[in-house]
């Protein structure tokens, strides 16, 4: 009998030995393929990783204010930062997508994989309650947590802050186009401080399109 590759993948990626591997199937079954998909999933997984991170923030940062912890929570459970930890797991070799899907490129969407993430905390919390989804959080996303450095400020509120201080107009972000298929889709988006300078940037979403283009004027400016 031929080995399920998803039972193998399973331990070692979420460091949980599953009981129901059907459960694990849906969390990493996208839309456009036949059979239930990973939304419910997501949902839950994405309440739970929100819960998991700011109990953990709040205990390795006893001394910073809400509004730090609220910086260091946004970077942990943003999509891009569950896609950075999908790829480093393999969860873009184990998605299930339909073949339109899988041709438009959607195993390369930050917002696929990031969703599917978000889905397999979802099955480790049905699974194995809150310790199963806090022990495989801590564990892949613990070199993104770092208790000596200061908490991350996001890209646009940086931008934002930078316009004040030089005492410019506030940025102006323009969506330039979109491409793609619906479920792999790109964004081109600009922004510009008046009078001053501007970028522009693609992402998965309006989003993170806005924030590469908020990182690459910040970097043109300073």
């Amino acid at each position: 009998m031929t080995a399920d590759p998803l039972a193998a993948w399973l331990p070692d990626a979420l460091g949980h030995e599953p009981r129901d591997i059907a459960l694990f199937r849906r969390a990493l079954t996208h839309s456009s393929h036949a059979g239930a998909t990973y939304e419910r999933l997501e949902f839950l997984g994405d309440r739970v990783l929100g819960l998991v991170a700011a109990d953990w923030l709040y205990a390795l940062f006893p001394d910073e204010p809400e509004g730090a912890l609220s910086r260091r929570l946004n970077a942990i459970v943003s999509r891009e930062t569950c896609a950075v930890v999908g790829r480093a797991i393999g969860v873009d070799r184990m998605l299930r997508l339909g073949k339109q899907a899988r041709d438009d490129g959607a195993v390369n969407s930050g917002n696929v994989v990031g969703d599917a993430v978000e889905a397999l905390i979802g099955a480790l919390y049905l699974e194995g309650g809150l310790p199963a989804a806090q022990a495989f959080v801590r564990r892949a996303w613990g070199s993104m947590v770092d208790a000596g450095a200061q908490a991350p400020r996001h890209p646009k509120s940086a931008l934002q802050e930078w316009a004040a201080a030089h005492r410019c107009r506030p940025p102006v972000y323009t969506l330039l186009g979109r491409t793609g298929a619906h479920h792999a889709p790109r964004f081109t988006v600009g922004v510009a401080i008046p009078g001053r300078a501007e970028a522009q940037a693609e992402g998965a979403s309006k989003q993170e399109a806005e924030t590469e283009a908020a990182t690459k004027l910040l970097e043109s400016l300073t």
